[in-house]
């Protein structure tokens, strides 16, 4: 029996319309992007991008080999990096920010859907080489979204004062959520395996970008997967030209805001693009930039700058200057030769308000692809909802409304009461005849009593489920137990879970079955059936 099954997105209902409307190709969206990303469409999307400049693949290839100093390259990522400087050679991207231990399972959704895209594509077009990589987040300033993980029906929390780019956030204070870490696990070998390796990431390395660095490369490095840290000042050099419109001339807002009004009418608007999207940073600091035309000064600070000043901060210091959301995938898209984006919902969201920015400083759009989603079940698991007469799609809907389906398949008779409901009907109808017939003015009245009876009809109906529910407490208890297992907290367990406790059971086979199970261009919620 085949381990790996798909669902469509829209019927697992943790999807917005917006998402599922852009995998559904509907007309209405395609202003809102270049390509939709097939294999076919992937050929012009190579042309186009086959215009990258020479120089920056240099600049790539030359910063990519200082930021991976002290690291050791296996033979696939140093075909990798080698290859970057070849014209025939493009990226497909992920990126994340730096959570604690990788933080929810869909970060390494994310890192195989890339990697695998990879593949496909070099069996498609195998004159052509297509690298994978990850853009870390490292300048992102919210640590109370990346300094925890859930572990045992609780949270596991990096206590500390953290201001400014997290990445640049030392680790050595994590020694003691690794001892407790440690405690909440088993004693098997592959805990103490992974153990060494946390320990080695987070203790051993300079920063939180570096322990990042570290773990990410000791899973993929073998699948040649390239760690990009944007927190570099000879890769901003190049971005200078666009900081400075943006500075000076609200590039971004004034660009998106057309599309983001239309976003906003028909649908939502994911970010808000502000008259200055940088932030400016140095140790400890990342605050935003605003400007009354004639002055510019970061918040929070006593930073300021006349216009000519400005400038010279931006020449000669562009690694202060940080991009956020909105101007992040403009600076990816400059300086790697890339084709596709693979993100999240979320991501993909405003990554749609972005396409006329774009357009307006003429840089290839990339192709954007959700990444795969997935549930993973045991063979334990799908055996007791099958004794539910359930199987795994059945969960994808609230706790409350299986539990109800479960009691009205098991009563002796439908508590649904559709056939009463259908007899009491007919009865006023035949009423409503009657009052016709005399007098007229009844029928306000006769109309009034139907409700009342149907209304009375409704709330014995949700009594009778109740009652079921309680006749059957141990099934639904098991029920409860079991979609608690699969979605805790009532979400999606990518979102919840943390990849250690699946690595503590099945070791590195666990990520092979990814590899082999999650397929980037099958836009379907994949399930995935483990031992």
């Amino acid at each position: 029996m085949d381990d790996t099954h798909c669902i469509p997105y829209r019927s697992t209902g943790y999807f917005s319309k917006l998402i599922c409307d852009y995998l559904d190709q509907k007309p209405e969206l395609q202003h809102l992007y270049h390509r939709f990303p097939s294999l076919e469409n992937f050929e012009d999307q190579i042309e186009e991008k086959s215009g990258f400049e020479r120089a920056n693949r240099e600049l790539l290839q030359r910063q990519l080999q200082q930021q991976y100093q002290g690291f050791e390259i296996t033979e696939a990522l140093q075909n990798n990096l080698e290859n970057l400087a070849n014209s025939k050679t493009f990226t497909i991207t992920t990126g994340h920010q730096l959570n604690l231990f990788t933080g929810p399972l869909y970060f390494f959704y994310k890192i195989v859907s890339v990697i695998n895209l990879c593949k496909r594509l070099k069996q498609q077009y195998p004159d052509y080489d297509f690298v994978p990589v990850y853009w870390m987040a490292t300048e992102d300033h919210d640590f109370a979204e990346i300094n925890h993980i859930n572990r045992d029906g609780g949270r596991l929390v990096w206590d500390r004062e953290a201001s400014g780019p997290v990445g640049r956030l030392k680790t050595d204070s994590l020694a003691p959520v690794l001892d407790r870490l440690e405690e909440l696990s088993g004693p098997g070998t592959r805990t103490k395996h992974l153990l060494k390796i946390l320990r080695t990431a987070y203790l051993q390395q300079a920063n939180l970008a570096q322990a990042t660095r570290y773990l990410v490369h000791h899973f993929f490095a073998h699948e040649g997967l390239v760690i990009v840290d944007g927190d570099d000042v000879e890769l901003k050099k190049v971005m200078i030209p666009y900081f400075e419109k943006d500075l000076l001339e609200n590039l971004s807002s004034a660009a998106v805001k057309t599309t983001t009004d239309w976003l906003s009418d028909n649908y939502f608007e994911q970010v808000h693009a502000r008259d200055i999207n940088l932030f400016y940073i140095k140790e400890g600091l990342r605050e935003r930039i605003e400007s009354d035309g004639k002055v510019w000064q970061v918040l929070n600070t006593d930073i300021r700058w006349n216009r000519s000043e400005l400038l010279e901060e931006l020449q000669n210091h562009p690694e202060r200057f940080s991009p956020n959301v909105i101007l992040r995938p403009l600076y990816q898209e400059v300086i790697l030769p890339n084709l596709a984006y693979i993100g999240g919902g979320g991501e993909l969201a405003y990554w749609l308000q972005l396409k006329t920015l774009f357009n307006k400083v003429a840089v290839p759009f990339p192709m954007l692809i959700l990444r795969n989603s997935a549930l993973l079940y045991t063979n334990r698991q799908e055996q007791k909802l099958s004794k539910l007469g359930l199987e795994i799609q059945d969960l994808f809907q609230p706790l409350h409304q299986i539990k109800g389906k479960l009691a009205a398949e098991t009563a002796p008779v439908n508590p649904a009461l559709e056939p009463y409901q259908s007899k009491l009907q007919k009865m006023f109808d035949e009423l409503e005849e009657v009052a016709h017939l005399t007098d007229k003015s009844m029928l306000g009245a006769v109309n009034a009593q139907r409700q009342k009876q149907l209304n009375g009809l409704d709330k014995l109906r949700k009594k009778l489920i109740r009652a079921e529910k309680r006749k059957h407490s141990d099934t639904m208890q098991r029920l409860e137990d079991l979609y608690l297992q699969l979605f805790p907290g009532g979400g999606l367990q990518e979102r919840h879970d943390n990849f250690i406790q699946y690595y503590e059971e099945y070791g590195e086979a666990w990520l092979e079955k990814l590899m082999q199970s999650l397929n980037p261009l099958d836009f379907r919620f994949t399930l995935i059936r483990q031992k």
